[in-house]
């Protein structure tokens, strides 16, 4: 793994991750849930080696190495990873998120439609506000109300995260037993961005509730949603809505699956990748 330092012009640095070129297959952007740093996801390197991807990806603002940036939404991570990608001379790539990073991979795709050729978005969140969804509905009690105190705005916010208290409810059995087998890697990806604080957990829920900046709508690459029926974090209704909203969206469904266990799935939505994003 390569990590490097990339300063921005607005003076900004993003810590970059780089599992270097040199593949048969293609490049893709990882974007990280919420809250982790964005070390590509270990499980899933053994098969992508397999296909010759190239996994690069970045901590988020206010994550890891990266500077905060206040205020920003959703819509500023195809910023980020225009930059990015400038910056290692790649010119067209794929995008994959789970969970948080969701809504950052779809925003690239809606508005990099020059450089992405296909997005993987695995337990996202659809848009705060979506017509026709009940937004919060099956969420667990805590997690609910962590978003809802983003919606108040960031002193409600903030306020809540001051005494908050990990809840093991969040989690189905299935995601129990995947964190317990080979996605104990979400060990290595949370604690480090939590050492500095709740900063980028807040930026992040905030940018959630907010506009995104861009429609799902407009994608006009290929789309792949991963869903969990099970899961207790982002109910699978946002995965059906998403599947409607955005063009040519195929959706996987697996009832038993909660926000964790679904990301078994992760191979075969390499495989699809794969197949469109050379």
């Amino acid at each position: 793994m390569i990590e490097t330092e990339l300063e921005l012009d607005d003076g900004r640095v993003l810590h970059v991750y780089d599992t270097g070129g040199g593949g048969t297959g293609p490049t893709v952007f990882w974007q990280h849930g919420t809250p982790n740093i964005g070390t590509p996801p270990g499980p899933l390197l053994p098969h992508s080696a397999r296909l010759g991807i190239r996994w690069v990806s970045y901590d988020r603002p206010g994550y890891g190495g990266s500077t905060p940036r206040p205020g920003r939404d959703v819509a500023s991570a195809a910023e980020d990873v225009r930059a990015v990608a400038d910056a290692l001379g790649i010119g067209r790539f794929a995008v994959m998120g789970h969970s948080g990073g969701g809504p950052h991979a779809l925003a690239c795709g809606a508005l990099l439609p020059d450089r992405v050729r296909a997005v993987v978005a695995v337990a996202s969140l659809a848009p705060f506000g979506a017509e026709g969804l009940d937004w919060f509905a099956g969420m667990t009690p805590s997690g609910a109300a962590g978003l809802r105190a983003a919606a108040e705005g960031r002193a409600a916010k903030e306020a809540h995260e001051a005494d908050a208290v990990y809840d093991p409810q969040m989690f189905t059995p299935a995601d129990h037993a995947a964190l317990a087998g080979e996605w104990s890697w979400f060990d290595d990806v949370v604690g480090p961005a939590v050492e500095g604080g709740p900063g980028g957990l807040i930026d992040d829920d905030l940018a959630y509730v907010a506009p995104w900046g861009c429609d799902p709508a407009r994608i006009a690459a290929p789309v792949l949603l991963l869903h969990g029926g099970e899961d207790r974090i982002v109910p699978s209704a946002h995965g059906r809505w998403l599947a409607g909203r955005c063009p040519g969206a195929e959706l996987r469904l697996t009832p038993a699956d909660g926000h964790i266990s679904v990301l078994d799935g992760g191979p075969a939505s390499l495989d699809w990748l794969a197949d469109r994003a050379v």
